[in-house]
């Protein structure tokens, strides 16, 4: 199984010495229509460890690629697993971004039209099907459904059996639907267990040589 991705524009950077821009999180709308609720959860543990000087610290040095229109609505084309999280835990909180992208109208569908043009948009369900309209993308992060296969490749990267590739787009995604064509045991995102051995199987295993990240049959260890 293959994502049936369009090509994709690297993100840049925030420009050293612009000033980042602090939003409410509940104000940010996402580009994508899942996230990985295992990961949700692990990261709403490490926001629960820090008081709110610490959440702001870290959030500052994790700013948020925004693309903005004429109206001032705001899409965040990452750092949606980690705002999903602390959304959850503060309503009221906020995030730290830069601007992308600035686009004069202030028609949601062109925004939507011109994120896809460029690659921005991850257009696939919890169940991984798609690619569906842009319309059907949530107005806030609360809404993303859950993709049980996004929180199993999150745990094997967590273990060191797959390799980061923060250059590739939806990597994670990538990872996901090709363990989705392959047979596992059932579980959920908050019961990753029954399906983690063979998923690390399928993960070190020559078939899946082709993906970014793979390690080979030796991948593996712990660490978060």
């Amino acid at each position: 199984m293959a994502l049936r991705l369009p090509p994709y524009q690297q993100l840049p950077p925030p420009r050293s010495g612009d000033p980042l821009i602090e939003l409410p999180i509940a104000s940010l709308q996402p580009t994508q229509l899942c996230v990985g609720l295992a990961e949700v959860r692990s990261r709403q543990i490490d926001f629960q460890a820090e008081n709110r000087g610490e959440r702001r610290q870290y959030l500052g040095s994790k700013p948020v690629p925004l693309v903005r229109n004429g109206a001032g609505e705001v899409w965040m084309v990452d750092r949606h697993h980690r705002l999903r999280a602390l959304l959850e835990l503060q309503p009221d909180g906020t995030a730290f971004g830069y601007v992308v992208l600035e686009l004069p109208t202030t028609e949601r569908a062109e925004v939507l039209e011109e994120l896809a043009r460029r690659g921005w948009l991850y257009l696939y369900d919890g169940r991984g099907l798609g690619p569906l309209h842009p319309a059907v993308l949530p107005r806030q992060l609360t809404g993303l459904q859950d993709d049980p296969y996004r929180s199993l490749v999150w745990k094997l990267k967590k273990e060191g059996v797959i390799e980061p590739a923060p250059l590739i787009p939806f990597h994670e995604f990538r990872w996901g639907a090709w363990l989705r064509s392959r047979s596992l045991p059932p579980f959920s995102s908050l019961h990753l267990d029954p399906a983690l051995p063979a998923a690390r199987a399928l993960a070190r295993s020559a078939a899946a040589s082709h993906l970014a990240g793979w390690r080979g049959p030796r991948a593996g260890g712990g660490g978060r």
